[in-house]
């Protein structure tokens, strides 16, 4: 059996989902973590456990409950009802759970280190960056230094999808063959994905400039 060689955050949306092929077809095999962090529902969650199963990749579900700390994000239990519409900073700002990256990137770079690790991976990408300051190239140079200095293993901190957009993570997923029916981006819960919010329309954008069919859309509420 082969041994882990790098951490990857996992969260079973459709970024780190392709990230996951993504690494696995550059020949690694990643350790991936997944985190209960206090959010509505754990449909991702789920997916995240099917993806790695399907690749036979070590998956680790980790409980870290922000939701018993921050009250701001419309993500977490006990926040505001998430928003519909434009996936924009102004209609998306109720989502950023405060330092969400920071906090669970740290709890990445630690197994890295306690397992002899040097790469910590996450999928942030281009268009995230308006929205989420915590997926910006500042943060994640800033963390990566961090990282290193802090860990006896110097691990690094890479994000390979930094400069690239959602329609172009999607083309490489098609190019993987990604199962992108087993990928969610629904901020809501429900059984079916609502098409209606920031991360559904995004995610509708995305697959209608790269040419391409959505098989999950079959899913969505009508």
């Amino acid at each position: 059996m082969m041994n882990e060689d790098c951490v990857m955050i996992l969260s079973g949306g459709l970024d780190s989902t392709v990230l996951l092929y993504h690494l696995v077809d550059e020949g690694r095999f990643p350790l991936a973590l997944t985190f209960d962090y206090g959010q509505k529902h754990g449909r991702e969650i789920a997916m995240a456990r099917l993806s790695a199963k399907e690749l036979g990749i070590p998956h680790v579900v980790l409980t870290v409950p922000l939701d018993t700390i921050f009250s701001s994000s419309s993500l977490l239990h006990g926040g505001e009802d998430i928003p519909e519409g434009d996936y924009s900073i102004e209609n998306q700002k109720s989502t950023v759970v405060p330092n969400r990256n920071m906090i669970l990137l740290s709890y990445a770079v630690g197994v890295a280190e306690d397992r002899g690790l040097k790469r910590v991976y996450y999928g942030a990408h281009r268009n995230d960056r308006a929205v989420y300051p915590d997926c910006r190239p500042e943060f994640i140079e800033a963390l990566g230094t961090a990282a290193r200095s802090g860990t006896y293993n110097q691990v690094e901190l890479l994000a390979p999808f930094m400069t690239w957009s959602k329609t172009d993570i999607v083309m490489r997923g098609h190019a993987l063959g990604v199962p992108f029916e087993h990928t969610w981006s629904c901020y809501k819960g429900h059984d079916a994905p609502c098409g209606r919010c920031g991360t559904c329309r995004e995610r509708k954008g995305a697959f209608r400039n790269a040419g391409l069919n959505d098989p999950g859309e079959r899913q969505w509420k009508r």
